[in-house]
């Protein structure tokens, strides 16, 4: 069984599943799985975009972004800062309780636009990928107080799902 077969079965027993348990469970990288997703689950674009894309997302609003290290997971949901090239790094350049750091956008390999369900609730992330198909972080679009997504996000996200075909 190909490995799109063997993450088939899965979705089709649990479509909740979580890419990383999946990769978990079948001994790949999460790379791996994210990128043999169904087509409608999944619109990938190359690393050399990261710079691009994490432009736009400057004015989206609140986001969620997910950095997990060693099993443990952090999260600021926050808008996503601004950020400029300098010195090998693009430097986010958040305000007081945004986000802050700098990304060392060569080691973005891929990027996947994921439309997943979890937890039994929708929900639409950008995940960047090192060449090693580690993800080195995720960004997931915004809640309003009763955990709905921002529909204007969604529109936004599907928008550039649509507007690129799968590398």
């Amino acid at each position: 069984m190909t490995i799109a077969q063997q993450i088939h079965h899965l979705l089709t027993e649990d479509p909740d599943l979580h890419p990383s348990r999946i990769a978990t469970t079948l001994g790949v990288s999460e790379w791996d799985v994210v990128r043999h997703l169904p087509a409608e689950l999944v619109t990938l674009l190359p690393g050399e975009q990261a710079e691009s894309l994490l432009g736009q997302l400057a004015d989206w609003g609140s986001v969620t972004t997910i950095v997990e290290s060693c099993g443990s997971i952090f999260e600021v949901k926050a808008p996503f800062p601004p950020g400029k090239c300098a010195r090998g790094y693009y430097n986010l350049m958040g305000r007081d309780n945004e986000l802050h750091g700098h990304l060392k956008l060569d080691a973005v390999a891929h990027i996947a636009l994921v439309s997943k369900r979890f937890m039994g609730k929708e929900g639409h992330s950008f995940q960047f990928f090192d060449a090693a198909g580690r993800c080195i972080f995720k960004i997931y679009l915004g809640r309003d107080h009763q955990r709905n997504l921002l529909p204007e996000q969604v529109a936004r996200f599907m928008a550039l799902r649509k507007g690129v075909s799968n590398e």
